[in-house]
């Protein structure tokens, strides 16, 4: 039985300090959070709003 190679260890040329993409994409987001939750309430309260208009205007074109 043949023993797995060891993991080598990840080298990375960043300047300690410096943020990885995947911290500053949470940072973003985190910071952006309440305007994407407000774009989905103004979504939904206008998919709320449009259906039932459009059934009326349909309902109204079917039965004079």
């Amino acid at each position: 039985m043949q023993r797995k190679p060891s993991p080598t260890p990840t080298v990375t040329n960043r300047p300690p300090g410096e943020e990885t993409t995947t911290k500053r994409l949470r940072r973003w987001a985190r910071r952006r959070h309440r305007d994407a939750a407000d774009h989905v309430l103004k979504g939904i309260c206008y998919g709320i709003g449009t259906g039932p208009a459009g059934l009326a205007f349909w309902w109204f074109e079917q039965y004079p």
